[in-house]
């Protein structure tokens, strides 16, 4: 394939990709939107008053970044992954194998549709946080850079899922036992620094923790960890996932028998 023809099927890739949740975006759009009005009442305006401050700002204004986060985190991560096996599934992925197509830039296409949908839907619950708080980005260009970067490595983790799933029940397994406790014990609702020394060290253990405190800090300045260690670490992680991703699609497991 000319560069030219290598662009076009990427970008036809991508637009497939888009076309995919905004076609259903009362299924992937909404619901995060709602969830996160759900925390914002119960944690925020209920729970929140009785904690008063956390990490020297508001509680709502600290959780708020927690949870664009977690928005971020989950949907990248089940785009990619339910995308990826759908196709998997109906054997068109073959076709994509197959075909000139390099598998790196079926890798990038899959990723930039887990990436956006995780930045609409992290934009619009931080919309909805207006509502609850006020947020003053502190840093623009970091909180960018963290949420590309996060949305990136948990759209790669999803591709990874969707590869070794053999069933619908496998791709729910590592978001219902993995995903989700990392996510809640990752510092959203609460800084670490309420827990003892040895929780402390438990904790940043959790990747997810540094995510969570990098975005925060790119948003209101306070944070629990180094942000550069932080950037570090989760670009390794993405240079790992990428490989991997890659070598599993070369050789052809989990997709070709």
């Amino acid at each position: 394939m000319s560069f030219r023809e290598q662009i076009n099927a990427l970008l036809s890739l991508i637009r497939k990709e888009l076309h995919r949740f905004f076609r259903i975006w009362t299924q992937s759009l909404i619901p995060p939107v709602a969830t996160s009005v759900l925390y914002f009442v119960i944690f925020g305006s209920l729970i929140g008053k009785r904690i008063g401050d956390m990490g020297g700002v508001d509680y709502m204004q600290f959780m708020a970044p927690g949870l664009v986060m977690l928005s971020v985190i989950t949907n990248s991560y089940s785009n990619v992954v339910s995308s990826f096996f759908g196709v998997k599934f109906q054997k068109s992925i073959e076709e994509l194998l197959v075909s000139p197509m390099p598998i790196y830039l079926i890798i990038i296409g899959f990723v930039a549709g887990g990436v956006a949908r995780g930045i609409i839907v992290g934009i619009l619950v931080m919309i909805t946080a207006l509502f609850f708080t006020s947020l003053e980005v502190q840093n623009i260009a970091l909180t960018l850079l963290i949420v590309i970067l996060t949305a990136t490595l948990f759209s790669l983790a999803g591709m990874i899922n969707a590869i070794y799933a053999n069933s619908f029940d496998d791709i729910s397994i590592v978001p219902t036992f993995v995903l989700t406790p990392l996510i809640y014990l990752g510092g959203v609702f609460y800084s670490i620094e309420l827990l003892s020394d040895f929780w402390q060290g438990v904790s940043k253990i959790n990747p997810i923790l540094y995510m969570v405190n990098s975005f925060r800090y790119g948003m209101i300045g306070i944070s629990d960890i180094s942000v550069d260690y932080a950037i570090l670490m989760i670009s390794l992680f993405i240079l790992i996932f990428s490989v991997f991703v890659y070598v599993l699609l070369k050789k052809g497991i989990g997709i070709r028998t």
